[in-house]
Parts: structure tokens; C-alpha cells; sequence
């Protein structure tokens, strides 16, 4: 089962923000794509041929914002509430925290000198399977 709890958390926290700026153009909202999928080190091997890139288990999640692209960040287990800000693993994603003074508050969990192009492309792909869902409703 999978547990969909940051998709939850990032999009109310994005309506959020949204219902509050008046100046907001309803479609923002609707472009705004968000999803996550657990990790785990067990599991990892199966579908890709780099080794676990974190240390400890946890959720690869992907946010899209129109205006500045897909963001692909991890949050261990047990770090994903509204309260956290995940490790950026893309560049989209360190430049969306740095613009803001922003920085990761999660236990650092990536391992030295990990390969991170297979988890990247787990939350680039789920973002992209977010957005072909909401495009059908």
C-alpha cells in the first residue's frame, strides 16, 4: 500500500497559499501538480541499476510549479508532514529553496557520492503521471 501523505501536505499547503493571494489566477491551481511514491533499500534493487542512494527508507516527491518547473525532493520516514522541508535532489529543487531561504530540515539521509539520476527520475516520472491524471478529469 502505498501511503500518499506528502501529496496530501504539499497541495494543502499550496491551496493554501493560493486561497490567500488574492492577485492568484484560478488556473494556477490547476496546473499545479504534486505526487509521491515510497523508497526503500529491500525494493530498490528490483527496479533500478544504481544502489539506494539514502540512508534510511522514506518518500521521493515531486512538485510542479508552472513557473519554475518540476522538483523532486526526498523525505526519510517519519519527516513528511507539512512541518518539514525535504533534501532537493534536483537543481529545480535546490533553486526553489535558495530562492526562497529555504533549506532542508530533514535528517540527511543521502549517502556519499550516491548516484542520484534513478531517484530524481522516480519523482520526475511521478510527477508526470500526476499531471496525464488530472489532464483526464
Amino acid at each position: 500500500m502505498r501511503i500518499n501523505m506528502s501529496w496530501w501536505v504539499i497541495s494543502i499547503a499550496v491551496l493554501s497559499l493560493a486561497a490567500c493571494n488574492s492577485s492568484q489566477n484560478d488556473s494556477y491551481v490547476h496546473e499545479f501538480v504534486s505526487g509521491d511514491v515510497m523508497v526503500h533499500e529491500m525494493f530498490w534493487a528490483i527496479d533500478h541499476d544504481t544502489p539506494y542512494p539514502f540512508t534510511t527508507s522514506g518518500v521521493i516527491a515531486c512538485v510542479y510549479y508552472p513557473s519554475f518547473g518540476r522538483e523532486v525532493y526526498f523525505f526519510p520516514e517519519d519527516y513528511t508532514d507539512e512541518s518539514y522541508i525535504g533534501t532537493p535532489l534536483n537543481k529545480s529543487a535546490a533553486s526553489s529553496l535558495d530562492k526562497d531561504n529555504m533549506s532542508a530540515n530533514v535528517p540527511y539521509s543521502i549517502k556519499q557520492g550516491a548516484d542520484l539520476s534513478d531517484a530524481i527520475q522516480v519523482g520526475l516520472r511521478v510527477c508526470d503521471e500526476q499531471s496525464d491524471m488530472l489532464s483526464k478529469l
